[in-house]
């Protein structure tokens, strides 16, 4: 009997939800009601998918509307693709492909500039298109070492004469919000949070995976607005002199100025007890180590890609965001699916850009998941040209297009979804 894949109806949910807790190596409980009730209202049936070998789930598949940063604070529609497992029993039998090519033509005709992932492991989603947009950094922070002085207890004079006050769940679902549009503003690749998502973050909602409440704090400027805010665990330890060995893991550090971005750091580097700061999944040219009097006491904990795109549409995802000087660029691109192939000249401005299909001679040829690559500023063409992953069919293209398309700051994509 052949393997179907097709989606899901309500009443084989519960079941989906325990092939998908399988796939990622969770225990093999029965699914609660309680557990259906709470993300049931909260999933597209329309975008969830499965295969089935007689009548039993063996793979899993879902996809979502999400908003996405560009380079100048425009959101580009994605496709997000998430949940996608398949059992250990079915390897190699084509299920993810079936699945994902169902799912991307699906929002190629719903018009998403893009799809988006973050993939767990590299290997697998180059093949359909997607390439890695996105990176990011996590910092392990020797207090003791770091210079930072530890009777400080609240930002300077010189901050302006703001403050951090301790806060709560509440009052982040209600100042975060507005903070993390900001942020999308001023950097690409932060993807946007509905209610729910806020409920998440800050444990209003939690029901199958553990939960700690963490502790939060808020930055206000002068004026009294809200200008940033952290959230941070902390693991309690005592080492063998009874001397306090405590580590902050930082789960969320959201700061719109300079000012609260100095102030949430050293206000979580001088937390009495707290001698390591895990700092969290940063953007790689975080401020963070330099912000430290000793730089030398963060060490790197983690660097690796984050966020990965699939373009379905080249203008809708170049069209929207900004450009650091004016140019024009004609690329070649290629896409064996057939959803972004083509020649497109870009049209530049510090504003946006114009972007549209041309018959004129192409300048630089790439694959459309290297396209990817190039898409928020992140990669370098110079780089992609010396790995061969990127023809110049005029001489100098590769710099032309990191001329154009480079962003500082680096895109920064901040959460798991």
């Amino acid at each position: 009997m052949s393997l179907e894949v097709r989606t899901i109806d309500e009443s084989e949910f519960p079941e989906w939800l325990r092939a998908r807790r399988v796939g990622f190596l969770r225990p093999p409980m029965a699914v609660t009601g309680e557990e259906v009730a709470d993300k049931l209202p909260h999933t597209d049936l329309s975008r969830t998918r499965a295969a089935f070998d007689r009548g039993r789930i063996v793979a899993t598949f879902r996809s979502f509307d999400q908003r996405l940063s560009t380079v100048g604070g425009a959101d580009l529609a994605a496709d997000a693709v998430t949940n996608v497992t398949v059992a250990a029993t079915h390897r190699r039998r084509g299920l993810l492909s079936r699945m994902m090519a169902d799912d991307l033509a699906s929002a190629k005709e719903r018009g998403d500039a893009c799809a988006s992932l973050i993939a767990a492991e590299y290997p697998i989603y180059g093949r359909y298109g997607f390439g890695a947009a996105a990176w990011i950094t996590e910092w392990e922070i020797d207090v003791t070492r770091s210079g930072f002085d530890r009777r400080w207890s609240g930002p300077t004079a010189e901050e302006g004469g703001g403050r951090v006050d301790f806060s709560d769940g509440a009052e982040i679902r209600e100042v975060g919000p507005a903070l993390h549009r900001a942020l999308a503003a001023r950097r690409a690749g932060i993807t946007g949070r509905t209610a729910r998502d806020w409920d998440v973050v800050t444990g209003d909602v939690h029901h199958t995976d553990p939960w700690t409440e963490p502790f939060h704090a808020v930055y206000r400027a002068a004026s009294g607005e809200p200008e940033g805010y952290v959230t941070y665990t902390t693991e309690d330890r005592w080492n063998d002199n009874k001397q306090p060995a405590n580590t902050a893991s930082v789960r969320e550090l959201v700061a719109v100025s300079p000012a609260a971005e100095r102030a949430l750091w050293r206000f979580v580097c001088s937390v009495d007890w707290v001698t390591r700061v895990k700092s969290g999944y940063r953007a790689p040219d975080d401020v963070l180590p330099l912000l430290l009097p000793d730089p030398r006491a963060a060490r790197v904990l983690t660097h690796a890609d984050m966020l990965w795109l699939r373009i379905l549409d080249v203008p809708k995802v170049f069209e929207p965001r900004t450009y650091a000087t004016e140019g024009a660029l004609v690329l070649e691109v290629k896409d064996a699916a057939g959803y972004a192939g083509g020649r497109y000249l870009l049209e530049t401005t510090p504003e946006r850009g114009h972007c549209a299909p041309t018959t004129a001679a192409p300048e630089l040829v790439l694959d459309v998941a290297d396209l990817a690559t190039l898409a928020l500023g992140d990669e370098s063409a110079v780089r992609l040209a010396a790995l061969g992953r990127v023809e110049e069919a005029v001489a100098g293209a590769a710099a032309k297009t990191d001329l154009l398309l480079r962003t500082s700051p680096r895109p920064w994509s901040m959460e798991y979804f």
